[in-house]
């Protein structure tokens, strides 16, 4: 119900909606047996093409850092006479998080998964490790180091960040968890090793994940702690950290949960309800053209006959995408409860207005002239780590066509559903009238129709630079030489076709899609003199104010 995927949280920017996110989830997680979530997910993206993009908050690190609120949401709020940087957990209602992945991972070369972050120290610090000591502060109690590597190095086996970083510098007092089957891949060919796990361990992992052969690890262990290659020392201090996050939540007195006080929170109305709040609040608008003096959006209710279209309009697989039931998302074979974006539309309009869909529609359906508009929806297909890693993202299968071939003859609005930003090619903007990223919306479709025909406003901003071709990737906001994008970060309409911070933007995309040298022109309705970075629009020249 709650979709893992950060970027979706990320758009509104809403810490306290985060935070209220993490307490609900925290109760769903008790309620299943469960004292302990694998999350947040604190990777600042810098490259889409990265399978995992949708697992992080934004390109922007000071974005990333406010979303950390979800760990008090998770695991409660620490008193203010709370000793600094310790972990903490509230009581029985609330889980142990974990923050990963320690750290780089959104800076991989080319947005390989498990890849190589070439980057210097001050990057890594001033980029990447900024969201883990906001985390700690908030007592965080697990941090789980990456796949990836750090300029060649593994992270699972690197002393220097693990250690002198993580636990003597930044003053971590949780435990170190490894990744799934993380040790495994510090060798080639990948399996069960003596000295990596001697590596791993004397580097600062305190707690492995070992989901097959734990009786192999157990043995390698004893040994290597016999013989000296894993001092006993070491062991201790895993030890100690470990029972401190067991000894602080509670785990000796009550090993087990009290699901039978939390069941009825499972799926609830007001759950649903947040989750419905939080997809309206994330969806961005990112183009509303003008049609006989009136904006497209938003939708008229009233319309006689509508069209629904796109490979994504009916499919809950599609709006949860990856991580969800399963690793690659929901198998076919599989129904969750949930509202698709079809359904929304469908009790958003009433019975009064009647709805065609049609997946791929026909000659026939297009040709016929009672159709107010149409809707179409199309995005990526459902994906998790490796297997999402893309060189050029992209409307899957035959969305693009369904998208051209409907709007060819009547007003068309695209929704996207993606976990990222994905190529959209001029041609195809130009024939459209509306555009929005819903990005990986999950069970709540009905958010998505409470802003299309006007019930609220879109408020949602970009939480990563949208580019124009991939040969741009990764791009930098902060590069004011360089930056050209074909949507900045921050951007986002209102209905009232304003920036979401109150500007008037009317011309800003037919900018975007003119000028070679992707300038953004901004017109205001007022007088007034402001600092663009207050937008999070960078900007590559001077403002034309009108």
């Amino acid at each position: 119900m709650f979709n893992c995927h950060c970027t979706l949280l990320m758009c509104d920017r809403d810490e306290n909606l985060v935070h209220r996110i993490g307490i609900a989830t925290a109760h769903e997680v008790r309620a299943s047996g469960i004292n302990c979530t694998f999350a947040p997910c604190v990777a600042v993206c810098k490259d889409p093409r990265w399978g995992r993009s949708y697992e992080s908050y934004s390109e922007d690190t000071e974005i990333v850092r406010k979303m950390t609120s979800i760990v008090t949401g998770l695991q409660g709020q620490p008193p203010s006479e709370y000793p600094k940087d310790y972990p903490f957990v509230k009581g029985r209602d609330n889980v142990i998080a974990c923050a990963k992945h320690f750290v780089g991972d959104g800076g991989t070369k080319g947005g390989k998964n498990e890849g190589n972050a070439e980057i210097s120290e001050s990057e890594l610090t001033g980029i990447h490790i900024k969201p883990y000591v906001d985390c700690i502060s908030k007592g965080v109690s697990i941090i789980m180091p990456s796949y990836s590597s750090w300029n060649g190095r593994k992270l699972h086996e690197d002393y220097y960040l693990l250690t002198e970083i993580l636990k003597n510098k930044l003053g971590f007092m949780g435990f170190v968890l490894s990744d799934w089957k993380g040790i495994d891949r510090l060798k080639e060919p990948r399996g069960l090793d003596r000295s990596c796990i001697a590596r791993a361990i004397n580097a600062g992992i305190d707690m492995v994940m070992v989901p097959y052969e734990f009786e192999e690890f157990m043995n390698h262990l004893t040994s290597l702690v016999e013989s000296g290659e894993i001092p006993e020392a070491r062991i201790d201090d895993a030890v100690e950290r470990i029972l401190r996050v067991k000894f602080i939540a509670g785990l000796f007195e009550h090993p087990f949960t009290d699901a039978s006080n939390l069941l009825h929170k499972v799926g609830c109305k007001s759950h649903r309800e947040l989750a419905r709040e939080a997809v309206r609040k994330s969806l961005v608008l990112l183009k509303n053209e003008k049609i006989s003096d009136k904006y497209f959006l938003p939708l008229d209710k009233k319309a006689k006959k509508i069209l629904v279209a796109g490979t994504h309009a009916d499919n809950l697989r599609y709006q949860c995408g990856g991580w969800t039931v399963k690793w690659q998302g929901i198998p076919n074979d599989t129904t969750i409860e949930g509202t698709t974006i079809l359904k929304a539309i469908n009790e958003a309009m009433g019975e009064n207005v009647e709805v065609i869909y049609e997946e791929s529609p026909s000659i026939d359906t297009l040709s016929q002239r009672d159709i107010s508009y149409a809707i179409v929806a199309v995005g990526e297909e459902s994906y998790a780590e490796t297997f999402g890693d893309n060189e050029e993202p992209k409307i899957c299968w035959n969305g693009a066509d369904i998208v051209s071939l409907v709007a060819e003859r009547i007003p068309t609005l695209v929704i996207l559903i993606s976990g990222r930003p994905v190529v959209l090619e001029e041609r195809l903007l130009k024939k459209i009238d509306g555009l929005v990223a819903a990005w990986l919306p999950g069970s709540e479709g009905g958010g998505i129709a409470d802003l299309l025909f006007g019930d609220y406003d879109f408020q949602g901003k970009l939480p990563m630079t949208w580019f124009k071709r991939v040969d741009q990737l990764p791009m930098d906001a902060n590069d004011k030489n360089s930056y050209d994008p074909l949507f900045p970060l921050g951007f986002g309409l209102t209905l009232g076709n304003n920036l979401t911070d109150g500007i008037q933007a009317q011309t800003v995309i037919k900018s975007s899609l003119s000028q070679p040298n992707g300038d953004f022109i901004i017109s205001l309705d007022n007088n007034s003199e402001f600092e663009p970075d207050f937008y999070h629009l960078p900007l590559r020249k001077k403002i034309k104010v009108a």
